[in-house]
């Protein structure tokens, strides 16, 4: 089992790489570390935060993907008909952007702070972007 250190907003949390489920982005992801970027506020997707990446390429395809992650859940949508994104659902999240339902791979769940999610998720709404950082533990 794979554990990384995330530091998001004033929270810390640990987040287990779904590695089984979703081999080649977990790998990606590995590579990309340390990981920094900012979350915003989802706009059409529900309780979620996300990091826009533009046209990042992570070398992915689909693999282990929703359109529901659940409270605690991290996707990786690789783009084509959207950005490249990575999100959090803090709560209920059907994912979509302005072109409509969308689907990203779930690799990554928090284990340890999942209490902070939701919060983390308020805040961002109503404070506007958090800084987010992934290492190794």
């Amino acid at each position: 089992m794979t554990e990384l250190k995330i530091k998001a907003g004033p929270y810390d949390l640990i987040g287990r790489l779904e590695t089984e489920k979703a081999p080649q982005t977990c790998a990606a992801f590995l590579n990309a570390l340390p990981f920094v970027s900012e979350m915003v506020h989802v706009r059409w997707s529900g309780e979620g935060v996300w990091m826009p990446l533009g046209d990042l390429d992570f070398g992915v395809g689909y693999e282990n993907h929703t359109s529901y992650p659940a409270p605690g859940q991290m996707i990786l949508y690789p783009g084509g008909i959207s950005e490249t994104e990575i999100l959090l659902a803090y709560g209920g999240v059907h994912f979509a952007s302005k072109v409509g339902q969308l689907a990203g791979n779930h690799f990554l769940t928090i284990t340890k702070g999942l209490e902070n999610v939701y919060d983390l998720g308020r805040m961002t709404l109503y404070k506007g972007a958090q800084p987010i950082r992934f290492e190794r533990i």
